[in-house]
């Protein structure tokens, strides 16, 4: 098991905007392009089950977390299937006025992968991770902060 903390990520976006797009379904889930096929069974309130294929290091494969979300502090993951099957982490959401921080914490293992290849495997996880979810939240605070403009009349 490989300890893996990843510190200091951040959103352009407030917290707000953050956690309308990880609960948001749809667009948060296509922004996603290694993860195909997804199912969710929802286990309370706060915790769910997803299950997918995902492409990870060229390969395609069941995968499956539980996932807890309490916010707007925190999402608890745990593979139950998958290439980092055991493994568990804590994302904690900072908010830091018009932008989010991100800190990662979790401790990873693998049943299929050789220990030494743990924490890169997981650090490329948590990397493909934000940068595919990055340019969606940014483009989510900006629509949310531009004015409306449904209903302006032009003269003319």
């Amino acid at each position: 098991m490989v300890y893996v903390k990843d510190e200091g990520s951040v959103f352009d976006a407030p917290i707000d905007v953050v956690w309308a797009y990880i609960f948001g379904g749809g667009e948060h889930d296509g922004s996603h392009k290694t993860t195909r096929n997804p199912k969710f069974e929802k286990l309370s309130d706060i915790t769910i089950t997803y299950a997918a294929e995902r492409k990870f290091r060229g390969k395609w494969a069941p995968h499956q977390l539980r996932i807890s979300m309490i916010p707007p502090i925190s999402v608890v993951t745990e593979w139950l299937e998958g290439v980092l099957e055991g493994s568990k982490l804590v994302y904690v959401y900072s908010p830091q006025g018009k932008k989010t921080r991100i800190d990662v914490y979790g401790e990873f293992t693998s049943k299929t992968l050789p220990p030494e290849d743990v924490e890169s495997a997981a650090r490329e996880w948590l990397s493909a991770e934000f940068k595919d979810d990055a340019a969606p939240v940014r483009a989510m605070a900006r629509k949310k902060a531009s004015p409306a403009r449904s209903g302006v009349k032009r003269k003319g």
